[in-house]
């Protein structure tokens, strides 16, 4: 849509790669307008406009419409094509960067950010949208250049964002930036003298020789056993946006990564005191930035800056556990609270790439994440200013299906997953990007799922096959486990339409092994391929030892565990809970049951515990995890067959849950909420175990939680 505020006189901008300052204003205001219909789902449109444009600016929108494809779908093929338009856009920025320091008559002057700030922005946002390409490909080599990109647009962000800052306080006493957690005094006290990145003075050519082809094989090493890792994220409390990286205060002799010595270890100072951080946190929700400047580029940058570097935040606050010893080494943490509340900052330019681009961020991390966590404190989630965000953005970019998905999730959380349905297939709309329509339909499909509506599902999941080629293995695992329902259900009432089902099921099933094993990340397989090529593993070994057929052999409900593991019944109503219940009876219904493996009866107790607990009877599930699942050592779960070795560790996880809702959540009974944080700690201390990091976000929620109640 058209961004009336970035218009100015048109300058020819097409004739030349080099922009001048007036130029520039135009080129920005034409790239951003042309970028804005990459969120109302007018994808190769944006495209084509933005291609017609020579500027960073014009090269950043186009690499965003591939960087978005990527993402979506995890395509090979398309990552490499981003790869290839973000390096481009990259070098346009950095090249436009260098003339503006070198002539300024090329160059916006903006009384607020050093001069080429404008190009050092979209150079950052190159670097983190490569980044984020690089760690998705399946190559280790890639993926370490992937942190290290990381690594330098965070420097570049927190530049740009401190001068913002210092600017400010100087005119502005009254105010205090929006992308200020604490003051400028604080961080500047935490440098030494000649310690400057230089990252505004763009270096002549990136590091990237640095790097080596890795040794793959290292990816056969076994996941680190140790589980403190996992929880590495920081303490809200402790981090001040206006830190400059410890590496820059340090030895700057660079090591093999390419990073800066001395950097492992170093931790940003903390609060002085919680007062502070709460002052920090008032003071950034009373900041308009638009009261400072009317300038469109000053502008850009501000939210631009925002966007991105609470995006980095939050993503750095989630890095999964075994990737943190590679963080350590960039020397980068994140803050989610810091992050998202420069996300919504973000959000107040709304109108354009990056304010929309920072609503995307924040409606799934609301809805899909935060939402979906057991123990979080109540404002963690503010639903009346998230409906206003979705309102908002379905207005300004109504052909949009991101926002269709957003409003869905908006139901799930409400447990109410049929009205998300039907938001989800009664449009009939279809978006233009295939990326998103497969996410469209691979929402649909979870739903369905969550509903028990079998055959439904079974169906979604197998369109899910033709749409993304990201995990067709679980694809298939799940549509064959809808099956093995519908054949439990009529075994004994209708034979020979169990038969039919059972067919179904084995032909489902019998093409997981093929479709898993080929998609890597970091050069390792992905977990939950792991998890059903075990699965099914297993179930072979049983068929065999029981000289039964194979879908006769599986045991516990496989749907109901992929239920729990993608936070179903979180989102569903009474009636869907007892419907899972009954799912999970029909094992101690089978004559089998008393000589069953101890894994599976703690699998089936574990879901039925989390089952009552989601009824509101936390009583009955504590009892049902103490008496069926607590009974037994870890050794004589790891000793099954083809060993399912989670369900310990998460039932302290869902103990821990019960102990919060019993003691009335944040400010309720202290002990209550001790018991709560001793449980947590056992997970913390487990070591890793299977699809640890499926219950990873809520863990890290949950400590955090309790450490700013106050309670370790």
């Amino acid at each position: 849509m058209a961004m009336k505020w970035l218009r100015a006189a048109k300058p020819n901008v097409h004739a030349s790669k080099s922009l001048t300052a007036l130029d520039e204003p135009h080129a920005l205001a034409e790239a951003m307008s042309h970028a804005a219909l990459i969120m109302n789902d007018e994808v190769e449109k944006a495209e084509v406009e933005l291609s017609k444009g020579t500027s960073p600016f014009h090269k950043l929108g186009t690499a965003t419409t591939l960087f978005l494809r990527a993402t979506l779908g995890f395509e090979k093929e398309i990552m490499e094509q981003a790869a290839l338009r973000l390096a481009d856009a990259e070098e346009a920025a950095s090249e436009h960067q260098r003339r503006a320091l070198r002539d300024p008559s090329t160059a916006h002057e903006s009384k607020i950010y050093p001069r080429g700030s404008e190009y050092a922005l979209c150079h950052a946002e190159t670097q983190l949208m490569a980044a984020v390409v690089a760690v998705l490909n399946e190559s280790l080599t890639e993926s370490l250049r992937g942190f290290y990109k990381l690594r330098k647009a965070f420097t570049t962000l927190l530049e740009i964002i401190e001068a913002e800052n210092r600017y400010v306080e100087k005119h502005h006493s009254g105010s205090t930036s929006s992308l200020s957690s604490a003051s400028v005094d604080k961080a500047s006290e935490a440098e030494t003298s000649g310690t400057s990145s230089g990252v505004l003075t763009p270096v002549e050519k990136e590091d990237d020789e640095e790097f080596k082809d890795a040794v793959e094989s290292a990816s056969e090493q076994p996941t680190p056993m140790e589980y403190q890792g996992k929880l590495e994220y920081p303490d809200v409390d402790r981090l001040n946006l206006q830190d400059k990286p410890q590496t820059l205060e340090k030895d700057t002799s660079v090591n093999e990564f390419g990073t800066v010595n001395g950097a492992a270890g170093d931790a940003p100072p903390a609060y002085e005191s919680s007062s502070s951080k709460r002052q920090a946190d008032a003071e950034v929700d009373g900041f308009d930035f638009r009261a400072i400047t009317d300038d469109p580029i000053d502008h850009f940058i501000h939210s631009g800056a925002a966007m991105c570097f609470g995006l980095l935040q939050l993503l750095l606050s989630m890095i999964p556990p075994a990737f943190g010893k590679i963080l350590s080494i960039f020397s980068f943490r994140g803050d989610r609270e810091a992050g998202m509340r420069l996300l919504w900052r973000a959000t107040a330019f709304k109108n354009n790439i990056n304010g929309a681009m920072a609503g995307l961020v924040l409606l799934p991390f609301h809805n899909a994440a935060i939402a979906l966590c057991d123990i979080h404190r109540r404002e963690s989630y503010p639903k009346e200013r998230l409906h206003g965000l979705l309102k908002e953005m379905r207005t300004l970019y109504p052909r949009s299906i991101m926002w269709v998905l957003e409003e869905s999730r908006m139901h799930g959380v409400e447990r109410n997953l049929e009205e998300a349905v039907d938001i989800l297939t009664c449009d009939a709309k279809t978006s233009s990007l295939k990326q998103m329509e497969a996410l469209r339909v691979f929402e649909t499909s979870m739903a369905l799922m969550f509903l028990h509506r079998y055959e439904e599902c079974a169906a979604a999941f197998q369109k899910c096959v033709h749409l993304n080629n990201w995990s067709h293995g679980l694809y298939y695992y799940i549509a064959g486990s809808c099956f093995v329902e519908m054949y439990r259900q009529c075994q004994h009432t209708d034979p020979k339409l169990a038969e039919t089902y059972r067919d179904k099921a084995k032909h489902l099933l019998g093409q997981v092994a093929q479709n898993t094993g080929k998609k890597k990340f970091m050069a390792r397989q992905l977990p939950l391929d792991v998890y059903i090529n075990r699965k099914l593993v297993k179930w072979q070994h049983r068929a065999k030892t029981r000289e039964c057929d194979l879908i006769d052999a599986i045991g516990v409900s496989p749907l109901e565990g992929m239920i729990y593991f993608w936070n179903g019944y979180k989102r569903m109503s009474p009636a869907h809970l007892q419907e899972s219940m009954a799912r999970l009876a029909w094992s101690h219904d089978q004559p089998t049951w008393p000589s069953e493996a101890v894994d599976e009866k703690a699998i089936c107790a574990v879901l039925q515990a989390t089952v009552l607990r989601n009824l509101g009877k936390t009583e009955e599930a504590k009892t049902m995890l103490g008496e069926h699942v607590f009974c037994y050592e870890p050794h004589q779960i790891t000793a099954c067959d083809q060993a399912d070795n989670w369900p310990l560790p998460v039932a302290h996880y869902e103990l821990s849950v019960c102990h919060w809702n019993e003691a009335g959540g944040q400010d309720g009974d202290v002990a209550k909420l001790k018991l709560c944080s001793d449980e947590l700690a056992k997970v913390e201390r487990w070591g890793s175990f299977e699809l640890d990091a499926r219950v990873g976000l809520k863990l890290t929620t949950a400590r955090q939680t309790l450490t700013r109640t106050g309670i370790s």
